[in-house]
This record gives structure tokens, C-alpha cells and sequence, in this order.
């Protein structure tokens, strides 16, 4: 899968601007760079020939002694936070999780996805599970001087609970205080993973908190917000009274840019690191690296596991005759010959999915398969799918044939899809690709399958995927109900023990005899986990990655603090 690299002006433009500290009147993640070119003006050309003229002088790499502190990132534009730095909007959360950076977190999710301290000191549940009692650092302050307690931390909790309309806060009861290091978190149910929601949770400040925030937020985490020029870039810069090791990188900047204008200031030298695609791999940048982090950032789609059902009352249609028969689910899991389409889609830079949380520690190695067309025709012959003149098979008068549907505006997803329709047409399924968009797609594939991206660091990815719905008795992203990988699953929330929790969401997957699985009931099709791919100078060190939730964005930079030039 090749690409053309005719770019534009306006693309080259927008790598020359984009690197100042000019105010710009963009909208957000809607406007992306170029709404702020006009404005930018000879401001940002002059910067970006300012940096030019450092590099040829040897300050960057720094051959002259003078080794930079700062780093340049490219992200793309939707990894611009909307509603500002405040985690009750989303900050560090939703779909693309991240570490907040300018505010601390009480955990941290470590290299292995298990849970680190950060202003946490130590944390102890409950045997019903239905209180956390945590403890904190007492020599921590906010960057306007003010000490961190456990009354900000309560706050924080509370607030989120009450305004957050991105995390699920609806097991927290309250937050209480119980000292000035001591906070207790009162459940409305046990939940175990409890501590992965904690490793996003910026702590704000109770007496710096209100309208605004989001734009001037006061936190006590390693970076300070200096500048937010909408739709263009942010700056941050290093907390100098950061509690923790000092960062190697005094200031941050990040370019929030399109695929080809992203690539654009790395041609032109505009940029340290920027995010790119797999269709830009096989070209050759001097002075630069491409660098591939793995990931849990998956594609796959859903196959509604029961047949046709009519509509619901809202006119939705549910189910469907052909993906409903669980031995078409298994032949068409084994059809798929993954390595072939990180080969051909991805340009070699991916891995094989098997689940939803693959290399996680809640995986269970039951989900994995490979690739064996003639079992999965074989495994159709046997369930009665018949092959008819045409070479698409039959049974009872209901023909081998799906729609699946991928986001209109992803190239990625649909190459995925036109690909899973040339496979499967060997073993006699007939596969047409359809792009839609987000706002019918959720409710088509109720009945069709739609090709997804998922991936957190977080067991509850899982749960929101197959736990069946109290409203429906399916599960909402694709027509499917088990009751033992439901009760598997609300026992790991009920767990006391985190650790021991794991066992019981590998459990909800495969036990031996029901679960998710190939053996099982197999609802979802999982294809390939997408390396996240980057543009770096030769001369940065990037510190070593954990693996990347979805969302080619903030991830990178979670360790941002710990990067260094050669």
C-alpha cells in the first residue's frame, strides 16, 4: 500500500509556522494547523529559520557543547484537548489515555501495565471492597505555591464523580479526607481496577479550581502549562518545583498538525518527532530514524453473535441470520491470515490480535489462533454451509454474505476491510465493504459487523465490550450475552485483590469450556495491532515506551521528562 508525497504549499506552510509562541484564534482540534496560518505571519517563518540557522551551527545536536533541553512533537490534530487541560473534561482520560503531566496522579501504570505510585504512598482495600484508603505525599505543591492534600484530592474525585463526562465514576460513593495524607474513597460497588483509574486522574487544586481551568490549569505534576495557542500548539515547560527527579526536558512543544503537513516539518527539519502512518515507512529522511513502539491499539470487528431479531422499539435492527451461527464465527476467525495484512496493509509495521488485550496482564493466551483456511472451510462444510454455483455458500435459503463497514474517513480501517473480503472469499463468504459514518455506524452494528480500534490500559475494555447491558441483556457494542463470562467478570470487579483479579478476567475469555474465544463463543474477530509509528533526529533519545493504548496522540510523551539528545 503506497502513497503519493505531492505536498502542497499550504502543507509546507504550516511545518515553516507552526513552531512560535504567536497567539493564534484557532478553535480547537476542528480548525487543525492551517486555521492559524494567516495569522501566524513572518513571526513563525522567522522562528523556523532561527532553528535552521541553530542546527547548521551544531547547537541542536550539540557539537559545540551546547546540548539541547528542548524537544519539537508533532501529533496529529484531534490529540488537541477541546475542553482544555482539566481532567474533568477529558484531560488524561476517554479514548486516548495518557499520563496528564501537568497535574500529578495518585498511580502509575508501569512498563508491564501493572500499578506505580506517584503522589501515592501506599493504598490498601477493604475485604468487601467498598473502601480504598490511600496515602499520600505531604511534600508536594502546586505550582502557585499552595500545598497538595488530601482535601484536593477528595475535591478532585468529587468533582469528577459529579461533572466527568468522560470517565465512569459511577462506583465512587465519595471521597473524604481524612487527613491532611489520608483519603478514602467510598464505593457504591467493589471495583478492583480501581487503581487503573486513579493512574489518570490529574489532582487539581480546591482552591484554584473553576471556570477556566482548563486553559490556565495549576497543577503539581512535571511540566507547566506557558502557552496554549488554540489549534496550532501548546508549550510546556519544566515544574521547577517538580517533587520528583528534575526533567531532562526543560520545554515541550507541541505542533498539532495533519498527516502530510506533519511530515512536511520533518522534510524540512521544522520538527524532533512526529507521528506518521505506515504508508510513509518506506521513504528515507536524512538525519532522521523511524521509530515503532508496540502497542495494544487494535482493529477488529464485531460479528452480531445472534441471529436476526427484528427491531427494537427505536426502529434499530438486531442480529443477523448468517454472523449469528457461532460455527461461521470460528471458520471466519481461522480464515484470516493476520501476518498478511500487516505485510500488506501496515507495510510490516504491526502484530497479529487476537483479543482486545493482547500483552496485557489480564490476557489470556487461550484467545491466540493461527491461520487455517482449509480447517475453516471445513468447519463450514460440517455446519451445513454448502458451496453454490457462484463459489459463496448456503444454507437453509440464507446466503454466506455480509456487509462490513469501516469509517469513511479511515484509509487504515478500510484497506483492513477490502482485505478481510478478499480472504474470506476463499473459504466461500461473500464480504462487501461499505464506508459510513460514526453517526449511523453504532446503530448498524447492531446487525452488520463495523470494522473498530480499540485498546486501553485498563481491564474495563473487556468488560465494555462483552458484559451484556442490564437495558438490552446484550452487550452494546455487538449483539452477544454469556452469563459465566458476565459472572467472571463482575467477580474480578468484586475482587478484593488486584492481582488476583487478573485471573478472573483471563477467566471471562477462556475457562476450559465457555468464553470469548475460538472454542467459544467468539463475538469479535480481532486483526492486527498497529505499531505507532514516528519521525525522530538520530540524535534524540527516546526513553523506552510502554505499550501504547489507541490513539496515536499523548502516549508518546508520557515519559517526555526522561528524554535526552546524544
Amino acid at each position: 500500500m503506497k502513497r503519493s508525497f505531492n505536498f502542497t504549499m499550504a502543507a509546507m506552510a504550516a511545518a515553516a509556522m507552526l513552531v512560535t509562541g504567536c497567539g493564534g484564534n484557532g478553535s480547537g482540534a476542528a480548525g487543525g494547523p492551517a486555521s492559524g496560518q494567516e495569522q501566524q505571519g513572518t513571526q513563525g517563518t522567522a522562528q523556523a529559520s532561527g532553528q535552521k540557522e541553530q542546527q547548521e551551527n551544531g547547537q541542536v545536536s550539540g557539537t559545540q557543547g551546547m546540548v539541547r533541553d528542548d524537544v519539537i512533537v508533532v501529533m496529529g490534530p484531534t490529540s488537541e484537548p477541546e475542553a482544555g487541560f482539566d481532567p474533568a473534561y477529558g484531560w488524561g482520560a476517554g479514548e486516548h489515555v495518557h499520563e496528564p503531566l501537568i497535574q500529578s496522579t495518585l498511580t502509575v501504570t508501569t512498563t508491564d501495565l501493572k500499578i506505580g505510585y506517584d503522589l501515592a504512598t501506599g493504598m490498601e482495600a477493604s475485604d468487601d471492597g467498598l473502601t480504598w484508603t490511600v496515602t499520600i505525599r505531604d511534600d508536594v505543591v502546586f505550582t502557585d505555591g499552595e500545598k497538595l492534600t488530601a482535601g484536593d484530592v477528595a475535591f478532585t474525585y468529587n468533582t469528577l464523580r459529579d461533572t466527568s463526562s468522560v470517565n465512569d465514576f459511577t462506583m465512587l460513593k465519595e471521597a473524604e479526607a481524612v487527613d491532611d495524607t489520608t483519603v478514602e474513597f467510598h464505593m457504591n460497588r467493589p471495583y478492583s481496577i480501581w487503581p487503573y483509574t486513579m493512574a489518570i486522574v490529574g489532582i487539581v487544586p480546591e482552591h484554584a479550581y473553576g471556570t477556566g481551568y482548563g486553559e490556565h490549569p495549576v497543577g503539581s505534576g512535571r511540566y507547566v502549562l506557558k502557552q496554549w495557542d488554540k489549534g496550532q500548539q501548546v508549550i510546556l515547560e519544566a515544574n521547577p518545583d517538580y517533587y520528583g527527579e528534575a526533567p531532562k526536558m526543560k520545554k515541550v512543544t507541541i505542533l498539532f498538525m495533519e498527516e502530510d503537513a506533519a511530515y512536511a516539518a520533518v522534510m524540512s527539519g521544522q520538527a524532533d518527532l512526529a507521528y506518521t502512518a505506515a504508508s510513509y515507512s518506506d521513504q528515507t529522511l536524512p538525519g532522521y530514524e523511524l521509530l515503532a513502539f508496540e502497542t495494544v491499539d487494535n482493529r477488529g470487528f464485531n460479528l452480531p453473535a445472534v441471529p436476526d431479531e427484528g427491531k427494537t422499539m427505536d426502529g434499530i435492527p438486531v442480529g443477523n441470520d448468517f454472523t449469528g451461527d457461532v460455527q461461521v464465527r470460528r471458520a471466519i476467525n481461522l480464515a484470516i491470515d493476520r501476518n498478511e495484512m500487516i505485510d500488506n496493509v501496515l507495510n510490516g509495521y504491526g502484530s497479529p490480535a487476537y483479543s482486545v488485550c493482547d500483552k496485557m496482564p489480564w490476557y489470556n493466551d487461550a484467545a491466540r489462533v493461527g491461520y487455517d483456511a482449509a480447517k475453516a472451510a471445513d468447519i463450514l462444510d460440517k455446519a451445513g454451509w454448502m458451496t453454490g454455483s457462484d463459489g459463496i455458500r448456503e444454507k437453509d435459503g440464507v446466503r454466506a454474505s455480509m456487509t462490513l463497514m469501516y469509517p469513511a474517513s479511515d484509509s487504515v480501517r478500510q484497506a483492513l476491510a477490502a482485505d478481510t473480503a478478499n480472504q474470506l472469499k476463499e473459504v466461500g463468504i461473500e464480504v462487501k465493504t461499505e464506508g459510513v459514518g460514526w453517526d449511523t455506524a453504532y446503530d448498524r452494528a447492531q446487525a452488520e459487523p463495523l470494522m473498530w480500534g480499540w485498546g486501553a490500559h485498563t481491564p474495563m475494555e473487556l468488560y465494555n465490550i462483552y458484559h451484556t447491558m442490564k437495558e438490552s441483556g446484550l452487550a452494546e457494542y455487538s449483539p452477544y450475552a454469556n452469563e459465566n463470562v458476565d459472572r467472571y467478570m463482575d467477580e474480578a470487579l468484586a475482587s478484593s485483590d488486584l492481582e488476583q483479579s487478573y485471573e478472573l478476567w483471563k477467566k471471562a475469555q477462556w475457562d476450559g469450556n465457555t468464553g470469548i474465544t475460538q472454542d467459544g463463543d467468539i463475538p469479535w474477530i480481532w486483526l492486527v495491532n498497529i505499531d505507532h509509528l514516528y519521525w525522530s533526529r538520530e540524535n534524540l533519545k527516546v526513553a523506552d515506551q510502554k505499550l501504547h493504548p489507541h490513539g496515536h496522540g499523548w502516549s508518546i510523551v508520557n515519559n517526555v521528562d526522561q528524554w535526552s539528545w546524544l
